[in-house]
């Protein structure tokens, strides 16, 4: 029986740390608007970039965890070269606004980190896990709202860096004052 407990967990282990495929969305779609409170207390929707600007939508499993205070970290300190690119940039993840707030606060993040506690905007880009947490997973999205790339194999420590050169491998224009 111990050996079977062993080989099941084993197997449950390794299943869990399979990407969990978008797979309702592809490259192409229009990506699904939302509208999420960010620990700024301001409100962010999809909508009102288009046609202005192009977004990266990071979606991390849960506030105040190693991995995700990796990336986050990885964001803050390497942000400046994602903002070379004409692009607005969040992190995303189910939990409530006060623990992203918390979070926010513990990691300096200098950018609006969403709060989807409803879990419909998860649901909606097809993230939310087994674990009724989202996946780890980036959207880059068009100025004209479609997605440009669903990247799954996102490495914590540089997240900030894989993005800027996602960013300029999709060929979104450079910030103004960069150029």
């Amino acid at each position: 029986m111990k050996k079977t407990s062993s080989i099941v967990l084993v197997f449950l282990t390794a299943l869990f740390a399979l990407p969990i495929q978008a797979a309702s969305l592809k490259v192409g779609d229009v990506a699904p608007d939302f509208n999420l409170q960010a620990t700024n207390g301001d409100f962010y929707r999809l909508s009102d970039y288009k046609g202005k600007q192009a977004v990266v939508l990071a979606w991390y499993p849960m506030a105040n965890t190693r991995g995700c205070t990796i990336e986050c970290k990885s964001i803050v300190e390497q942000g400046h070269l994602i903002r070379e690119f004409d692009v607005s940039y969040f992190m995303a993840s189910v939990d409530p606004l006060d623990d992203n707030r918390d979070f926010a606060e513990k990691t300096k993040a200098d950018f609006p980190m969403l709060s989807d506690p409803t879990k419909a905007a998860a649901k909606a880009y097809d993230v939310l896990n087994v674990f009724r947490v989202a996946s780890r997973v980036t959207f880059y999205i068009s100025i004209d709202g479609k997605i440009l790339k669903i990247d799954e194999d996102i490495t914590p420590a540089t997240a900030a860096e894989d993005m800027a050169k996602t960013l300029a491998q999709l060929n979104v224009a450079k910030a103004p004052n960069t150029k």
